[in-house]
Order: C-alpha cells, then sequence, then structure tokens
C-alpha cells in the first residue's frame, strides 16, 4: 500500500515536468517561423546547407549563352558574396556565362519549415512554364529547380528582376572540403577579377 501512496505523487511529478518541458519546446518552435534571410550577404548559414550540388553541367532549356561575358568561360574570378559557407574570398573558374533574366524570390520550401527571403537567384529558365517576357517584382511564379531542398514546385513571389549575365561557377571553398561544381548562378556584380 505505502509503495502505491509513493508511486502516485512520483507520477504526478514527472508528468508536471514533462508538460513543462513541452511548452518550452512549442515556444521555441514557433518562433522558427520567422522568415530566413538569403540574400548575396547572407552571415548565418546554417540553413545553407540544404543547397543542392548536382555537378551536373545541364542547363535549363532555352538558355542562352552570352556573347561577350564581362567574365569569359575559362577565366578565373574571385566571389565577392557567401550564397553558401565558403564561397566568400574563393577563387572560381566561369564554366558558363547566360543571358537572362534573374530573379531574387521569397518562397515557403515544399518540405515545409521556415519561409525564404530574397533567394538569389533564380532564373527565368528556372521557373515553370517560363514565358517569354520577364516577370515584375511582386509577381507571383513556381519554381522548376532544387538549387535549395524543397525549392521545386514552391511558389514564389518576385523580389526583383534584373535582365544581366549569369554565371555558372567551379570553385573549392574557403573553408575546405570538396571541389563544388556548375554552381548556379552569380551575377558580375558577384565576381571580381582575379590576380593575374
Amino acid at each position: 500500500m505505502m509503495k502505491k501512496r509513493l508511486a502516485l505523487p512520483t507520477i504526478m511529478i514527472a508528468l508536471t515536468l514533462s508538460a513543462c518541458g513541452n511548452s518550452e519546446i512549442n515556444e521555441s518552435s514557433s518562433s522558427t517561423n520567422t522568415p530566413v534571410e538569403h540574400s548575396s550577404e547572407v552571415t548565418d548559414h546554417g540553413d545553407m546547407h540544404t543547397m543542392e550540388h548536382s555537378n551536373s553541367a545541364e542547363i535549363p532549356e532555352g538558355l542562352t549563352e552570352a556573347s561577350d561575358p564581362e567574365f569569359p568561360v575559362g577565366s578565373q574570378a574571385i566571389m565577392e558574396v557567401d550564397h553558401m559557407p565558403g564561397m566568400k574570398g574563393a577563387e572560381a573558374t566561369i564554366v558558363g556565362a547566360y543571358d537572362t533574366t534573374v530573379y531574387a524570390v521569397s518562397y515557403t520550401p515544399m518540405t515545409g519549415g521556415e519561409p525564404v527571403r530574397n533567394h538569389k537567384w533564380v532564373i527565368q529558365e528556372d521557373l515553370e512554364n517560363p514565358e517569354s517576357e520577364p516577370h515584375q517584382p511582386g509577381d507571383t511564379v513556381v519554381l522548376n529547380t532544387d538549387h535549395m531542398s524543397g525549392m521545386k514546385g514552391a511558389s514564389a513571389t518576385i523580389d526583383s528582376a534584373e535582365q544581366t549575365t549569369v554565371y555558372m561557377v567551379d570553385y573549392t571553398p574557403t573553408t575546405g572540403g570538396d571541389p563544388v561544381r556548375n554552381h548556379r548562378w552569380l551575377t558580375a556584380e558577384e565576381l571580381s577579377s582575379a590576380a593575374q
């Protein structure tokens, strides 16, 4: 009888403590719905590890090679942005240069999780059923690329649009690790000439 009396308070205390723990978890998880900034100068890269590197040189259908790019194919350039950890300051080899419309977009990943704001970059040919005319800021589009996990099929809002040359590059991260092949996309403003 004494064991039963001791067991009941012990169970009640355990249940109370577990309920407190759950409310703390719920409070912290509710704050994770804050949109994540994916700009060209991201300082916290914890969420960038979902970036996909297929290493495929295959480009989207309909993409036009640039006739006179600032950084010709085969040239070297220094990356001035950290779309991913280890990019900024790394020497890149230009493996593709294409004239298109480039967009910064905001979207919620198809895999769930935090909304992504100002993701740079997707191009006209990365959109589902790309139109011949460029989209304008505020337009809603569907993404047809998986630069990041959960992108493909997601509805996105265009944050900015610019007609320019985009570059596909190979580089070795300054943080170490395997070389990255065919990283998409960079603009000329995000590159500087490598020292000769």
